[in-house]
């Protein structure tokens, strides 16, 4: 949750008596936004005040100063420059803060006229919260940055979630239930959720909050939620009269998006960014993937935060950053509707057969900007040239992109999700997109900067008076030479000179031998005498005054001409910024259609057949990230494996045997993931694979404890198997791994036997479960739809090699000691393990009882690294403790320790 700064002073009236006025002005501001660091502008900086200062010196690691008192005490202050705020920005934000941007609304000199103590007047031009930035500083360019509302029905049993990444335009809603509330938080992983200030949504974010750890919580009143005035809003932003040509949204969904949009409206001070049409989202629409199964697939991280050996780092081929995040979104939300997700493979399907339209169609994307947020910034008016010629850079490449696509082909017709992204980019052939980039092209430098009030954006030769005014400002030097030449050539005075000071600003100054002569016709109604001086006298000309007062202006002049050109510029495309984003988001689907070609061809993945029943059957099955790791590395092969996990129309649980380092977590992970790749409209790394539509994916691979909340490995353990037996259906994919190993050899195995009968008996899914619970594989004989395969493993001259194959029928044994041997156990424990080993296997044998951990067996049991019939034993075994003096011990002591010793 994100911090909330300490306020700044007391509420009552008197704390304003003895402010200045300047202090007074901030104290009201910061009345209207206790909650964020207000940033108060004053010259080129950024002022923070009170407890604010403190807050943020601590935070930015900055010196914290003081400025004047208020009410007997000093005044806390720190600051950071105007121009480099971004860093400082970001940093707060990281922290948990929000922050409020006061900026100065006027000139300083209009403030004087005022009168000398009159304040420039300020006022918030925004609030930035984690869910609403928009500066590439703050921005991953690849990962989207959300802002969720959840909205309850009265009673709580179902909500809304409305989400929207104001970087992009994307806004969506949804109705959810509890536990899809969560697995939707763990798939978004929002920087910001608004929700309802009340006692109710409490339990809810609780376990969304579990979800996504990073997500700071914004309450808010409940009657921000209403659903009256959530329509009201909706229909506002959108200047429709009503919502159905958007869908047909409930109470609860309107409650939702009217508490985003309200949000996004305050939070920007009333701009409004450029969004596109709210989708709702289908109900079930997106296999569900909670928060443990994410975390053990790792499908976007690492468990250690890390892009780098993840799924996505494992597939991403993207050429663009909206491309890479619509990727990201697709993997951590894979569709369940068999017609969509047949839509996308038909897509990458179309590129794997058209490879040379995909290389070329990858070139232009490489060269193709961040459309979408460029138009954010400039909607909200934080863009500048930059952006603008980002868009027209991307819009020259979207028709490129358009006549690339519009090729005909011979191999294979264009599917839909092709044909309408084709059709989206059509619009930008349109005369009004061509228009608009030729006005763009024709306005801009080739590099511009990145902020509109640095200037010298505008091309020479686009706007006349804007080089005029240049040429003035630039070239003053040279135009007043030359009309000092001209004038003395029609005066025939060669010693006529223009010169400059504060007072007269430019004026001619002749020797008084000849002032007489400008002071008499015909030269007298041209020169105007200014100024009589003991060896010289000074004139003035019309074209002279007005050149001076045009050069006088002309830096302003040009700056204000080029600012307007400016606002001219970003009014047009903000007129197209609906075709504009329609355009941004179909080269993000042609970017991650090619992306996934590429990776096909690259890493020979196949296109999977998706079917209605349970079917699940995968050929020569690969890692998609163990691969891409062993070809970055040694480049040695992938061993693959086939997964049959249905047999005459009924779903089939495996349970997986074998030693550890055999690959058995890596099965269970790779036929999650290929599942996962499928459904999110991906090839597979495989031979062939035929997927029933999977509802939910649940993974438990691993062990780790949870020590903040309390919980050990093992109790993690149970929690996170709960959830999974709790929540799985017939249509979802479990995958499980060593189920009671963190407790006692019986109570594990009971619990691992009792959820091997549930997953069989009561769900009846598709499964994989392993364990070292050999005992497990004679359930088979009782569980029809249960088969038993393990690791192939073969031992030579007394090593072990894995195979990492897959096999029918159980293990023989788990080869755990031989693990050991390979990770440099010393040898008494190797030594020590193979005895207890042995002692165990012999009394399982003979039926004798079983102890957990046989702490009273003898701890010397021979092996081949240990002598049997050595002096020290034979010494120890003819010895009679209870005959021996204290003198004799001592004596026997030094006698077996130089014993050893020769040994």
């Amino acid at each position: 949750m994100g911090k909330k700064p300490t306020p700044a002073t007391p509420s009552s009236r008197d704390r304003h008596k003895s402010a200045t006025p300047m202090m007074a002005q901030y104290l009201d501001i910061k009345d209207g936004v206790p909650d964020a660091l207000l940033f108060y502008r004053m010259g080129d900086f950024y002022e923070l005040f009170f407890e604010d200062a403190v807050n943020a010196s601590k935070a930015l690691d900055i010196t914290l100063t003081k400025r004047g008192q208020h009410l007997g005490e000093d005044i806390p202050m720190c600051g950071v420059p105007f121009h480099a705020y971004e860093t400082y920005l970001a940093k707060l934000i990281k922290a948990g803060f929000k922050v409020a941007i006061c900026e100065q609304m006027e000139d300083p000199a209009e403030a004087k006229k005022r009168g000398s103590k009159a304040v420039v007047r300020r006022d918030i031009v925004r609030v930035v919260t984690p869910g609403t930035v928009t500066e590439d500083a703050l921005l991953d360019a690849r990962s989207n940055n959300y802002l969720c509302a959840l909205a309850l029905q009265r009673g709580g049993d179902e909500a809304a979630l409305a989400r929207a990444d104001i970087s992009t335009g994307e806004i969506s809603v949804h109705v959810t239930n509890r536990s899809d509330f969560v697995a939707a938080m763990a798939a978004l992983q929002p920087k910001e959720l608004i929700a309802p200030d009340a006692e109710l949504a409490r339990g809810w974010i609780d376990e969304g909050g579990a979800a996504a750890p990073g997500t700071a919580i914004t309450p808010t009143a409940a009657t921000q939620f209403d659903s009256t005035a959530g329509q009201r809003i909706v229909m506002e932003a959108y200047g429709v009269a009503s919502l159905e040509a958007f869908g047909d949204f409930s109470r609860v969904e309107c409650g939702a998006l009217g508490a985003l949009l309200n949000y996004i409206t305050l939070t920007q001070a009333g701009r409004a960014p450029a969004l596109q049409s709210p989708k709702q989202l289908e109900t079930g629409g997106a296999m569900a993937i909670d928060a443990a199964t994410r975390a053990c697939l790792e499908l976007t991280h690492t468990q250690k935060g890390e892009r780098r050996g993840s799924l996505l780092w494992a597939i991403d081929r993207t050429m663009t950053g909206a491309g890479a995040r619509l990727l990201g979104a697709r993997l951590s939300a894979p569709l369940t509707n068999p017609a969509a997700i047949n839509g996308r493979l038909d897509a990458v399907d179309y590129f794997v057969r058209n490879q040379t339209i995909g290389v070329d169609i990858r070139t232009v994307l490489a060269k193709t900007p961040d459309i979408a947020r460029a138009l954010t910034r400039l909607s909200l008016e934080r863009g500048g040239p930059r952006d603008l010629l980002s868009i027209c850079d991307g819009l020259e490449n979207a028709q490129t992109t358009n006549v690339l696509l519009s090729q005909t082909s011979d191999i294979a017709p264009r599917p839909n999700d092709v044909t309408n992204a084709e059709n989206a980019l059509w619009s930008a052939n349109g005369a009004a997109f061509t228009s608009l980039i030729a006005k763009l092209r024709a306005a801009l430098r080739e590099a511009p900067p990145m902020l509109a009030r640095d200037g010298n954006f505008v091309r020479e030769g686009y706007d006349a008076a804007l080089d005029e005014l240049r040429s003035l400002r630039d070239q003053s030097r040279k135009i007043i030479a030359a009309l000092e030449a001209r004038y003395r050539e029609d005066t025939g005075i060669k010693s006529l000179k223009a010169k400059h000071n504060n007072v007269l600003g430019y004026f001619l100054e002749a020797p008084a031998a000849h002032g007489e002569k400008l002071l008499s016709a015909p030269f007298n109604e041209t020169f105007i005498h200014r100024q009589t001086l003991a060896n010289s006298v000074r004139f003035t000309t019309g074209e002279l005054a007005a050149l001076d007062s045009k050069i006088s202006r002309a830096g302003e002049e040009a700056s204000v001409r080029e600012l307007k050109i400016f606002d001219d510029l970003v009014a047009s495309v903000l007129a197209a910024r609906e075709p504009i984003l329609a355009a941004a988001a179909a080269l993000a689907e042609i970017d991650v259609a090619t992306a996934l070609g590429n990776l096909a061809i690259e890493r020979f993945y196949v296109r999977p057949t998706i079917e209605t029943d349970l079917r699940f059957d995968v050929k020569g099955g690969r890692h998609p990230v163990v691969e891409r790791a062993l070809v970055e590395g040694d480049g040695s092969p992938f061993v693959a494996n086939d997964c049959a996990l249905f047999e005459e129309n009924r779903p089939l649980l495996w349970l997986v045997t074998g030693p550890n380092m055999a690959g058995k977590s890596t099965i269970l992970r790779q036929n999650a993931l290929i599942a996962i790749l499928a459904q999110a409209g991906a090839f597979v790394p495989a031979e062939s694979a035929a997927i029933g539509v999977v509802d939910r994916v649940f993974a438990r691979v691993g062990a780790a404890d949870d020590l903040a909340r309390g919980r050990s490995t093992f109790m993690v353990e149970m929690v996170e198997t709960a959830a999974i037996l709790n929540q799985a259906t017939s249509r979802s994919l479990v995958v499980l791994d060593e189920v009671g190993r963190g407790t006692s050899t019986f109570d594990g195995m009971s619990i691992a036997w009792a959820a091997v009968e549930h997953l069989h008996e009561e769900i009846g899914c598709r499964g994989l479960f392993a364990t070292h619970y050999h005992e497990l594989t004679a359930l088979s004989a009782g569980l029809n739809n249960l088969r038993n395969v393990s690791m192939k493993v073969r031992e030579w001259k007394g090593d072990v090699i894995f195979l990492h194959e897959v096999a029918q029928g159980p293990a023989d044994r788990s080869y755990g000691v031989a693990v050991a041997r390979l990770a440099g156990m010393p040898k008494t424990v190797l030594a020590r393990a193979e005895g207890v080993l042995k002692m165990l296997e012999t009394q399982r044998a003979t039926g004798a009882p079983i102890e957990d951990l046989p702490l009273f067996a003898s701890s010397h049991q021979p092996s081949a690294d240990t002598d049997a019939a050595h002096p020290v034993f034979d010494e120890l075994d003819a010895l009679n403790p209870d005959s021996v003096t204290p003198k004799q011990a001592l004596d026997l002591l030094y006698k077996l320790k130089s014993m050893a010793q020769a040994d």
